[in-house]
């Protein structure tokens, strides 16, 4: 619902940042904001602070696990906390306020850092140190340049600098600091997403074909699919679909193509430059706005995040609105800093401007209607998910469905069917002739579903991969070409994921029961080349050369699957049956020699 991706999102954004600069461009209520983001994120960590001690009390009815959080990810609450000891670090090294402020400052700060430190999200720690190390540099250059009566007052940062010796500990010592306070909260880490070369990979393979305009706005899963390493293989992950790269901007670089990269070098160069301007160039007495400059401080830091995160719409959508309020201020501080544009001094003008503000509150009001709908959506969905019979599945999912029509919801819509439709199959014989036409309509409505979800997206592979299925699931009763278009289905997802073993092995799978030992033992032997450590293939390899009478090397694909799947009963169990077959033949054909 709120993919970043997305064309809207990033106008949401832009538009977030406009309004942001005229209406909280005055001192004040930049300052309302401001210590409304501090007092906000002091609550949410104190809340989530409680979450991990006492998860089921502070849970609030929406939280899980010790590591849910409003946020998003776990990594994204540590690059929050990163940023709300940032926030606070300025403001204690540069702001005149009193000492009760500045012991709640102090307090939010450790508070902070021992998030940060049970999230241990290392590029946090990197991006908090040194920005830490730049707060440390600047106060000792503004201090320096003070006059003479101001030397009684501390000149050496000492928080900055302890701040900055944290950082350092807990990104060199590793686990050994790192994973202290991990290890005895209980918390565990571990998120999957694409690593930076893994990311530049496919941005290289993507702009060689689509240089000016890239893959298209939130297409970053499909390009994974389709241009991913060979290496992603030998892991765990050789599944895995991502939405997004190592960051928000490297996944840019993918869907907008070298005109999106042009555009946020020119949007991120403007926004150094104007900052540093606010820092560095002398004001009336030498001394900078800082009250414009911790605006700027808080956007850069969330804007460089994201370069190295995906930070999830919260974070960005703030970095936004922060930069947004930098900008307001700078244009208030400057003679002439602000545009005005009147429409309503010339009837003419005045008639042309009113009719079209009227369409575009006309227009804002119908796409706001269709996100409602889009959000009222999801209870329904959550409903089919959690429903404990297929009826009230069937009926969630439809509901949802008729709400928000996309392929997600329409594969779900077709499992739930194909759940009917094999609960259905298991009674064989004993069907009666309802239930037979019951059968028929769940197959025809899993058709159905899988079928709209791929006219939704056809560069989506698990739509086609859930085509496949149903056809898989009717095969063996004898339903005409049931086979044939399961490979067909198949093949299409193959070709947009082309190094994913599981859809070669779909292929053996469904070729072989289609009685084509050939073309079977082709498609195993190409899921082979592309992961060897895959158990499932090695057996199908192993029931295709039993098929074919060669018992020696089905044994030596079964007892190869067994060493990468030793727990496997069943597989144990193939083996000894294959153990006394050969025993068997070999019995005979001695007999055979002797007579």
């Amino acid at each position: 619902m709120l993919d970043t991706g997305t064309f809207y999102f990033i106008l949401a954004g832009f538009l977030l940042m406009l309004v942001s600069s005229v209406v909280l461009k005055n001192a004040k209520n930049a300052k309302m904001v401001f210590w409304g983001i501090i007092a906000s994120s002091a609550v949410l960590f104190i809340v989530q602070g409680l979450h991990l001690f006492m998860p089921e009390t502070f849970s609030l009815g929406i939280l899980g696990g010790k590591t849910d959080n409003i946020l998003g990810s776990w990594n994204a609450l540590g690059i929050f906390a990163g940023f709300s000891a940032v926030v606070s670090l300025f403001v204690l090294e540069f702001f005149s306020i009193s000492k009760m402020v500045k012991m709640l400052l102090g307090a939010l700060m450790i508070l902070s850092v021992f998030l940060l430190a049970a999230v241990n999200f290392s590029t946090a720690w990197i991006i908090l140190g040194i920005f830490a190390l730049f707060i440390f540099v600047y106060k000792i250059s503004f201090s320096s340049g003070k006059q003479q009566t101001d030397l009684n007052k501390r000149i050496f940062p000492i928080i900055s600098f302890i701040i900055i010796l944290v950082s350092l500990l807990f990104f060199t010592a590793g686990q050994f600091v790192g994973g202290f306070l991990p290890n005895h909260l209980g918390v565990s880490n571990f998120e999957i997403r694409p690593s930076f070369s893994a990311t530049m990979s496919v941005a290289k393979k993507v702009l060689i074909k689509d240089p000016i305009l890239g893959a298209g706005p939130n297409r970053f899963a499909e390009m994974w699919d389709i241009h991913k390493p060979a290496v992603i293989n030998s892991t765990r992950f050789w599944d895995a679909s991502f939405d997004g790269g190592s960051g928000l901007l490297p996944t840019f670089a993918i869907t907008t193509g070298s005109l999106g990269i042009l555009a946020w070098l020119a949007f991120l160069v403007f926004l150094i430059f104007a900052g540093f301007r606010s820092l560095f160039v002398s004001r009336e007495e030498n001394t900078p706005d800082m009250k414009t400059a911790v605006f700027f401080f808080m956007s850069l830091y969330l804007f460089i995040s994201t370069f190295f995160y995906s930070t999830g719409p919260v974070i960005f959508l703030l970095a936004f609105g922060l930069l947004g309020i930098f900008i307001g201020l700078s244009a208030s501080n400057k003679t002439n800093g602000e545009i005005t544009m009147s429409f309503l001094d010339d009837p003419r003008k005045s008639f042309f401007s009113i009719l079209l503000l009227v369409l575009i509150m006309t227009a804002s009001a119908s796409a706001g209607f269709k996100y409602i709908e889009r959000f009222a959506s999801v209870p329904y969905f959550q409903k089919a998910l959690l429903a404990q019979t297929i009826d009230n599945a069937q009926t969630a999912i439809t509901k949802a469905i008729s709400l928000h029509s996309n392929d997600f919801y329409l594969r779900t819509y077709t499992q739930i069917y194909l759940i009917k439709l094999n609960s259905l199959i298991t009674k064989g014989a004993l069907l009666s002739e309802t239930e037979k036409a019951d059968l028929q309509a769940s197959f025809d409505q899993a058709v159905n579903g899988a079928q709209m979800a791929i006219a939704y997206d056809q560069t989506n592979y698990l739509n086609f991969k859930m085509l496949g299925l149903v056809y898989d699931a009717v095969g063996p009763f004898g339903v005409s070409g049931a086979y044939d278009k399961a490979l067909e289905a198949y093949k299409t997802a193959s070709v947009l994921n082309p190094l994913n073993p599981g859809l070669k092995l779909a292929m053996s799978r469904a070729s072989f029961a289609n009685g084509k030992l050939k073309e079977a033992k082709d498609y195993a032997q190409q899921a082979f080349s592309l992961k060897q450590d895959y158990a499932d293939v090695l057996i199908a390899l192993s029931q295709i050369a039993k098929a074919e009478n060669n018992n020696a090397d089905a044994l030596s694909y079964a007892k190869m699957a067994f060493t990468i799947s030793p727990q496997d009963q069943n597989l144990a169990q193939y083996i000894d049956s294959l153990k006394n077959s050969s025993s068997i033949i070999k019995d005979d054909s001695v007999k055979d020699k002797n007579n």
